[in-house]
């Protein structure tokens, strides 16, 4: 692993260092001026703390200010070519990469590469495989990579690195497997933190208190309150789809009965259109459910996009559903800003958007509407990738 002063905790210029990359991650390039008001140091000691991070390569000298009359400081930001990070996201059948440079931007990105997770080591073995691959297909120095994020769904504690779907090893959780495979920093995530931090950072938004609502198999959720990514008591934050709303009698996959995720997640939407197929309702998807007995969900993406009746119908039933949800957490945080993400969300588009603004509208607390901005991802399904590699950088930055 590269060692830089990332990994040390108990110096103080190491911490000073930290602040100064932070307060550049989240405020763009500054004024040596403004970098030492910020950090609480003096003029003299934020320029050498600068002129060691630019020999250290992780900051560059970005030139005069443009601003007119006097004279015109100059003003420091992130180097980009400093290092990379790699993140993941596991999916059902599925695995995503990408790369980011150190400022955050973007190098690469390559999504549904063929992969199944399964409880054991070979599985890690072969993510640690697809990265080696995907890195040397991309022509990225090895030894400039930083960390590398995992983002996995269902419950994950990234503290430990422990994954309660698939962890297979009591004594050494899936990051260290990881690490040990491709000798590298690896943090652990839950694919809808690493979605709503890689829409926080990786997005561009400028809000500080935001709710990200992950619309995909199932139902979950991430937070940002006051600039941070919110994780509750025990790490397990964000559970929105296991909120008891419904009356509508079916079995979450929890074990409890009405839970939203029952009527507003892709394992809903595929559940109520078999219903109705077998109710016999006419539909574009008629014909395979007639010839193999069921539809998945791509299947119903793809009738969507036909315009198929009963598809928007139902696709409008989970909307309005997750509607209701959300007017209550809107009541409850009042936040700026709401994105809609995750699968479900990004191929059904307006045909979910709307009635979930819709139901908003009609259950929401006009007082608490009146500032929420809601919207679609703007990183559609590259926002759990991008958030799991900048996830690392900021538990490097210990900013997390």
């Amino acid at each position: 692993m590269r060692e830089t002063f990332l990994e040390k905790k108990d110096n103080k210029n190491s911490l000073l260092k930290k602040n100064i990359l932070y307060l550049c991650i989240e405020r763009g390039e500054h004024s040596i001026a403004s970098i030492s008001e910020a950090i609480g140091a003096s003029v003299p000691t934020a320029t050498k703390l600068i002129g060691e991070l630019m020999d250290e390569g992780f900051m560059i000298d970005l030139g005069k200010s443009g601003t007119s009359g006097g004279r015109r400081p100059s003003i420091y930001g992130l180097n980009p070519d400093a290092g990379y990070f790699i993140g993941l996201q596991v999916r059902n059948r599925h695995v995503s990469v990408a790369v980011t440079d150190f400022k955050g931007g973007l190098i690469s990105f390559q999504d549904d590469i063929p992969f199944v997770m399964e409880p054991k080591e070979e599985s890690i073995s072969q993510i640690a495989i697809s990265v080696r691959e995907h890195i040397d297909h991309q022509g990225i120095n090895w030894n400039k990579i930083m960390g590398l994020g995992l983002s996995l769904p269902g419950r994950v504690n990234p503290v430990t690195g422990y994954s309660n779907s698939y962890s297979f090893d009591n004594a050494r959780p899936i990051s260290r497997i990881l690490e040990e495979h491709l000798n590298l920093h690896v943090v652990l995530e839950n694919d809808s933190r690493a979605m709503t931090y890689g829409e926080y950072l990786g997005g561009g938004l400028k809000e500080k208190n935001m709710l990200f609502v992950n619309v995909s198999w199932g139902l979950g959720m991430g937070m940002i309150l006051d600039g941070h990514l919110y994780y509750g008591t025990s790490g397990y934050s964000g559970e929105f789809g296991h909120f008891p709303l419904l009356d509508n009698g079916q079995m979450c996959r929890c074990g409890k009965i009405g839970c939203l995720e029952t009527g507003a997640s892709g394992s809903a939407l595929v559940r109520m259109i078999t219903e109705k197929l077998n109710a016999g309702r006419a539909s574009n998807l008629a014909r395979k459910f007639k010839a193999e007995g069921t539809v998945n969900i791509n299947d119903i993406f793809a009738a969507i996009k036909k315009e198929d009746i009963l598809a928007i119908e139902t696709v409008e039933k989970v909307g309005t559903n997750l509607g209701k949800g959300l007017a209550g957490l809107i009541n409850i945080f009042n936040p700026e800003l709401v994105v809609i993400g995750g699968k479900v969300a990004v191929a059904s588009g307006d045909y979910l958007m709307l009635p979930i603004r819709t139901a908003i509208k009609r259950h929401v607390l006009n007082i608490a509407n009146q500032d929420t901005t809601i919207k679609l991802s703007q990183l559609k399904q590259k926002a759990a990738p991008i958030g799991a590699a900048l996830l690392v950088r900021s538990r490097m930055l210990g900013i997390l």
